[in-house]
């Protein structure tokens, strides 16, 4: 499939182009997939106790600059630079240039990991205040965040690898490796478990294996880059033309992505206040984010391409449209999944990590968490379309706009309802200060193109209907179900976590059918031809 993708090039037909669209998007799914599998191995190990926390926080300072720099500014500043490169010197201009720029990244992220090594103490610190309260928490803490600094190194050549083999049309083995990170982990973690080591050392010993893991997503894509021809030739060259155009477009790419990181300071900063806070929020977003990553990414890409072609051509009455149909689709992928998991918060987490380590009250816990964060899921998957519209329109400003009142928001919510609910102020924190991001990101697009909302509202409010009518009832079939069966084992826990899942599609695609929600017909119809 990848070879008939590479000869034919994705823009020569749509048959191409759908075939790489669905190969990137299966394999975004599996990486997901495995992330959840790589948390409940994590889970089974530690579960919320001090390792898990101390880990989390570890790993955060490395992972904050790999999201800021390596995967996101680095990716959305090296494969256009690449691609223009490309088209202009051909080949050999290009490798030349990427060799520039492996050299370049390899001196600053050296620095970076040295600086990193040398400072982690007063990063911990900043970051997670509390864990001085803990004998040894913030100790270990710094131990673990030196032993993973290395990572940034690893994760920045794959994201350069990574852009290098889609300008070239080779998506295969780009779209594997984020999910060879995963497996990597997980097949450690179990390695770990069978060795039965006290959870200090499963603790170091995961975060080697979190090494192992980056190791595996870059050198996964190598044998695709010596398919090219690429050879890595080491070359300084700071002046380069295609380095000083790949800093040009990183600094406001950066810009935008620091409202994030932010948020997530500021989360870290108030659960290390409570013990296992930090680790439970973690288990929580990651099961939120099996839905975000699936709908947000997919419908967010379909509606990039969308924006930007009738961008190019002025069409704003397609902008309009191609924005009500992708909110729509959310509003129905989403919405019942926000009142699901409402509902089903505590089953669905009892069937994913309650082994091992991680106890009856981390599931509570950890289920407390993804409720609040569960408030925020259409918000979350929303910005993924409304922001790609704003940088079609050439207007790159607002979505900074709207990120900054999310940031002020989550600290207005933490600073004010922390005392009172803990580390679930947290999770709310981040839930409205996404809703407030989209909110202001869809004011301003109504404001730019005009008349967006009327139908999308009504049909919104339809999807929450049918949501409402779902919610009781897979509750009521859960408890059901826990009261015939228990709550312990794996049978009993698959279960009372699965069956109703199952029963709440069946509700809502009813509901939906009944209410005359287009979506509901248009997916009627796709699986009676399937």
């Amino acid at each position: 499939m990848e070879a008939e993708v590479n000869q034919r090039g994705v823009g020569e037909g749509p048959r191409s182009f759908f075939r790489a669209a669905g190969l990137v998007s299966g394999m975004t799914l599996v990486s997901r997939v495995l992330g959840v599998v790589r948390e409940q191995v994590f889970a089974l190990l530690l579960g919320v106790g001090r390792e898990a926390d101390a880990f989390q926080i570890g790993f955060r300072v490395p992972n904050l600059l790999r999201d800021l720099f390596a995967e996101g500014a680095l990716s959305a500043a090296f494969v256009p630079t690449y691609a223009r490169t490309l088209k202009e010197d051909g080949p050999p201009g290009a490798h030349r240039m990427a060799s520039r720029v492996f050299t370049f990244l390899g001196v600053l992220l050296i620095a970076l990991v040295l600086l990193g090594i040398a400072t982690a103490g007063p990063l911990v610190r900043w970051l997670a205040p509390g864990y001085e309260a803990v004998p040894g928490k913030a100790e270990l803490t710094v131990t673990l965040t030196r032993v993973m600094m290395p990572f940034l190194f690893l994760v920045s050549f794959a994201a350069v690898a990574m852009g290098m083999l889609n300008a070239e049309e080779r998506f295969g083995l780009p779209a594997v490796s984020p999910a060879m990170f995963n497996a990597a982990t997980i097949l450690w973690g179990l390695a770990l478990w069978k060795l039965g080591l006290p959870p200090e050392q499963v603790a170091l010993g995961w975060a080697v294996g979190t090494l192992l893991g980056g190791a595996a997503q870059f050198l996964i894509q190598v044998p695709g880059l010596r398919s090219l021809g690429f050879r890595f030739h080491p070359e300084w060259a700071p002046h380069d033309p295609g380095l000083r155009r790949i800093a040009a477009l990183m600094t406001p790419a950066t810009v935008g992505l620091a409202a994030v990181q932010i948020n997530i300071f500021i989360n870290s900063y108030f659960a290390s206040y409570e013990p296992g806070a930090v680790a439970a929020l973690s288990y929580a977003f990651r099961i939120l984010y099996l839905p975000i990553g699936i709908f947000g990414v997919a419908v967010g890409t379909i509606a990039t391409s969308g924006f930007a072609r009738r961008a190019a051509e002025g069409d704003t009455a397609g902008m309009r449209a191609t924005l009500r149909q992708s909110l729509s689709m959310l509003g129905f992928l989403t919405l019942p999944a926000t009142a699901g998991l409402f509902a089903l918060a505590t089953p669905v987490v009892r069937l994913l990590y309650e082994r091992g380590a991680f106890t009856a009250a981390a599931t509570r816990q950890t289920a407390a968490a993804l409720v609040f964060y569960a408030i925020g899921l259409f918000a979350y998957t929303a910005v993924k379309v409304l922001a790609p519209a704003f940088y079609a329109l050439g207007t790159p400003r607002v979505p900074l706009l709207a990120s900054g009142t999310a940031v002020a928001t989550n600290l207005a919510v933490n600073l004010t309802l922390f005392p009172l609910l803990g580390f679930r102020a947290v999770a709310l924190g981040t839930s409205l200060g996404s809703m407030l991001n989209a909110a202001v990101l869809l004011v301003a697009f109504e404001r730019r193109v005009r008349e967006t909302g009327g139908g999308l509202s009504k049909g919104l409010a339809r999807m929450a209907l049918a949501a409402a009518v779902m919610a009781p009832l897979v509750w009521l079939a859960a408890a059901g179900l826990e009261r015939a069966l228990g709550t312990h084992g794996l049978f009993a826990q698959a279960i009372t976590g699965l069956v109703p899942v199952v029963a709440g599609v069946a509700v809502y695609g009813g509901a939906a059918w009944l209410l005359g929600i287009p979506e509901a017909a248009a997916l009627w119809g796709l699986l009676r031809r399937r």
